[in-house]
């Protein structure tokens, strides 16, 4: 009797010891999860969440489910999120549209810094320049040179004003010291419609959605955009290896959470998304899609979307770029 009695006591002075919200962070999760992914179901986005929350969750023991809520550049998604409560148990998978839309002085961005805490850097699709090969231009320099003697003659696809393959075509234009006629479109199926038509001359384009065609020979892959060469396209070089030096750009994918979750809760969540990303079958599934993993540290990626931020920021003021 007085055991029981000593073991009650204790327990309820340890309750009394530990605040409510410390021995929530300890339970954490207790409940499924919601992964918000600001684009539709189907999309890039919205695939290469599902691979990876399916085996968080697993990891996690509770089902981390994804939530499409597309629109305005996933802007409303990361806002809805960033007033969600920071109890980590509303996510968003943060992309690179979000943080050039970060430069916006309207209502289309939104700091990033302030609203949310890191979690990890999933991984990243490095953009590809292709061209139509009516174009009849085989390598990177016959591109240039013949752009140079058509200033301004030479059109390119993107999926619309201040998307990451403008921003990345605004680039090349200033590194290659070449001047291109930019064809906005309202999507990337559009403008992926019109290059392969011909209609327009080229675009910079995700490894994984246009290689498929320069394997069927509808499009010409002259570099990559990533830091490196793609597991997609292994021969294909990159554009500083080629002498265009400082260009890098990607399309990526990240998870955050609210600003203010506790820091219990975010090194969880992070270690179950690295865990996850380290599964051979997540690994395998995301290669299909021309995914890199990368699996970033909290604080790394931190930098990693700043760093984003200002070079698009960047490449926004010197054209004159203004998002609302």
């Amino acid at each position: 009797m007085l055991r029981r009695a000593l073991i009650s006591g204790l327990s309820t002075a340890i309750a009394l010891a530990c605040p409510a919200g410390a021995m929530a962070e300890q339970a954490f999760p207790d409940r499924p999860i919601k992964l918000t992914v600001g684009f539709a179901a189907g999309s890039s986005t919205d695939v290469v969440s599902r691979i990876v929350a399916k085996r968080a969750g697993e990891i996690l023991k509770q089902p981390v489910v994804v939530d499409n809520r597309p629109g305005a550049s996933s802007s409303a998604a990361a806002r809805a999120v960033a007033a969600s409560p920071p109890d980590g148990y509303t996510l968003f998978v943060v992309t690179v549209a979000n943080a050039i839309n970060a430069n916006s002085r309207g209502t289309v961005g939104v700091d990033l810094p302030k609203s949310f805490v890191p979690i990890t850097l999933l991984g990243r699709v490095p953009n590809v320049l292709v061209v139509h090969p009516s174009l009849n231009a085989k390598s990177l320099q016959d591109f240039i040179s013949l752009a140079k003697s058509k200033p301004g003659q030479l059109s390119y696809a993107s999926s619309g004003i201040g998307t990451s393959p403008h921003l990345a075509a605004l680039q090349f234009d200033k590194v290659a010291g070449v001047e291109m006629l930019h064809i906005p479109y309202k999507g990337s199926s559009e403008a992926m419609t019109d290059l392969l038509a011909g209609r327009v001359n080229v675009m910079f384009a995700p490894a994984s959605t246009v290689m498929r065609y320069v394997s069927d020979g509808k499009l010409t892959a002259l570099a990559t955009a990533g830091a490196h060469r793609s597991p997609a396209a292994p021969k294909l070089a990159t554009l500083a290896e080629l002498g265009l030096r400082n260009f890098e750009s990607s399309v990526w994918f990240g998870v955050v959470a609210p600003a203010g979750t506790p820091a219990a809760v975010q090194t969880k969540l992070a270690a179950a998304f690295h865990e996850a990303l380290k599964s051979e079958d997540v690994k395998a599934q995301l290669g299909t899609q021309g995914f890199e993993v990368e699996g970033m540290a909290p604080q790394a990626f931190a930098r990693y979307m700043l760093e984003e931020t200002d070079k698009w920021g960047r490449v926004m003021k010197d054209a004159g770029i203004t998002l609302n």
